[in-house]
């Protein structure tokens, strides 16, 4: 089994209880718009670290922009723009159905969502908020939950206070 702490669109700002929140993580996954690459720096410190980049990322950044890979059994896909189920973006849907993953992660939208899109072979779905103070979000938002042996499991959604 392997916690991890999801958090996305940090926009520079890193909150202090990021590291009490995610302390029993044993990764940490930033799904893009990192902004300051102290940011990057501070988590790469705290705990192994899979990040991706975001749209305010890319002139500054050599973040991947995608990540895909296999963790306890389960096929991941982590991007920073990936739209929400149904209505997924134009680059990202000819993927999703040539090759759907387990869990498809991405931020973007600073809305946080978890849900199952059954028209993606199942694939679970997740959207950790907005963890910065940047954007039209009220509630800064992470996500921490286990892997295991295939299942995603102990969801839960951090609520880190207003911006």
């Amino acid at each position: 089994m392997i916690r991890i702490g999801l958090l996305s669109d940090t926009h520079s700002y890193l909150d202090p209880q990021i590291f009490t929140q995610f302390d029993t993580c044993d990764e940490i996954w930033h799904a893009g718009d990192v902004g300051a690459l102290v940011v990057d720096e501070q988590l790469r410190n705290f705990r192994p670290l899979r990040i991706v980049c975001g749209n305010i990322d890319r002139e500054t950044s050599d973040l991947p922009s995608n990540q895909r890979f296999t963790l306890e059994g389960l096929d991941i896909w982590m991007t920073h723009i990936g739209g929400t189920p149904p209505k997924y973006n134009p680059t990202t849907r000819p993927v999703l159905k040539a090759d759907s993953p387990d869990l498809f992660v991405c931020g973007h939208s600073h809305i946080l969502k978890v849900m199952r899109d059954p028209a993606m072979n199942n694939l679970l779905f997740i959207n950790p908020g907005a963890a910065g103070k940047t954007g039209f979000h009220v509630m800064r938002t992470a996500i921490r939950f286990s892997l295991d042996m295939g299942r995603v499991l102990d969801m839960q959604v951090i609520e880190l206070g207003k911006k």
